[in-house]
């Protein structure tokens, strides 16, 4: 099993060609002074698209040692550890050009994938995105978002997902379980990979993950928002106003911390198996929302039952939406930098655009927050519209 995912070969192959081929012909990224950019050797490029929402963003990177547990993977290094990533409502002109991951934390990142050595990790590193650096705030008091990655992915491949939301007036709380990615940097030099994904190899195995990371963002909430919180802008969050969403594994665990965690009121699943993370008595009435390809997996009667079966328990607020032409990571940032690399998938012509997959993502996790969390109204999310073909709204 690869690091990089417990799921679809499809993507993985979409991933590689994504960097595979380092004279593809790629578009540039949009031009200005504050944005970061990489090329190969070629000059290939990789860009974020700008956040729609009003707010600059700002980012900062946290510690957090959780001493009541062991890791569960590597019980001998002592203590959980985790990296959280904060995005926030920033100040424009402030702060300084974000990184997107660590040359290291990328180049482990391709070599899982199977492409060390194909295409400088400099290129992924230096991803074009519109974070700054220890930014100053736009005080004021925002909902909080928890994010999940996948299995073996890291958070910054959620990056486009949590700028949208800090520059729509969001705190994003983005997470790096420790030992559960490709490889993610500490402050004092570590650099942590996936031994669970060496770990892992039956469905109770697997469900063990989402049920530790509902311990994880557990953790993290009480260091955001008790009365001694690990973060200086922590007066930023509504406390009351909480949501998390993730992708893969991360959505399942995001349907785990709320079954285990009352302060969480929305969750999202991006196209992730459940792993019976749904109690058979709900999630008290919370909102949900399903987010998947639509396919023969995530589609009512698909592939994956737990989809019908969290369907079934949920008793409040939910929509089951599939995405026409998406793959597992359409989900994600990678696919764009596909698109960018002038590299077209083998089934191209069936395929969902990773610009425009980001832009749905973006659009409907963005519109789920707004109704839940801030109590806007949102027509997007009651039923299908001529704008955005290509979501299904399904009612199992």
């Amino acid at each position: 099993m690869s690091r990089f995912s417990a799921a679809s070969p499809a993507a993985l192959l979409a991933l590689a060609l994504v960097l595979v081929s380092p004279t593809a012909a790629v578009a540039a990224p949009t031009a200005a002074s504050s944005r970061v950019s990489a090329a190969t050797a070629s000059g290939a490029h990789t860009s974020l698209p700008r956040p729609t929402g009003p707010y600059a963003v700002g980012r900062e990177s946290l510690h957090m040692v959780d001493r009541s547990r062991p890791d569960p993977w590597v019980p001998a290094a002592g203590a959980r550890e985790l990296m959280v990533g904060m995005y926030y409502p920033a100040r424009s002109g402030t702060g300084t050009p974000a990184q997107y991951a660590t040359v290291e934390e990328a180049r482990l990142l391709l070599a899982d994938a199977g492409l060390g050595g194909v295409v400088p990790a400099e290129t992924l590193s230096g991803t074009g995105n519109d974070v700054r650096a220890d930014a100053r705030p736009v005080r004021g008091r925002y909902p909080l978002v928890v994010l999940s990655p996948g299995f073996g992915a890291s958070a910054f491949t959620l990056t486009g997902l949590a700028e949208e939301l800090a520059g729509r007036g969001y705190v994003v709380a983005a997470i790096d379980h420790a030992y559960e990615s490709a490889g993610t940097a500490f402050p004092d030099g570590r650099m942590l990979t996936c031994v669970a994904c060496t770990k892992v190899r039956t469905e109770e195995e697997l469900a063990a993950v989402p049920a530790g990371r509902a311990k994880d963002v557990s953790f993290v909430l009480d260091r955001l928002t008790g009365s001694r919180p690990a973060w200086r802008y922590a007066d930023l969050i509504d406390r009351k106003r909480i949501g998390m969403a993730g992708h893969s594994i991360g959505g399942a665990s995001a349907a785990a911390a709320m079954a285990g965690d009352r302060r969480i009121r929305a969750g999202v699943n991006m196209d992730g198996a459940f792993h019976s993370t749904v109690p058979e008595d709900g999630l008290d009435g919370r909102p949900f929302l399903m987010f998947g390809t639509d396919d023969d997996t995530h589609r009512p009667g698909g592939d994956d039952r737990s989809w019908g079966q969290a369907w079934d328990r949920l008793t409040g607020w939910k929509r089951w939406l599939t995405v026409a032409g998406a793959t597992h990571y359409s989900f994600t940032d990678v696919p764009l930098f596909l698109d960018q690399l002038g590299v077209p998938s083998p089934e191209s012509a069936s395929k969902l655009p990773g610009g425009r997959a980001l832009e749905l993502t973006r659009a409907y996790v963005g519109a789920f927050f707004d109704v839940q969390l801030r109590h806007v109204r949102r027509p997007l999310l009651d039923g299908p519209t001529s704008a955005h073909p290509e979501v299904v709204f399904n009612n199992p």
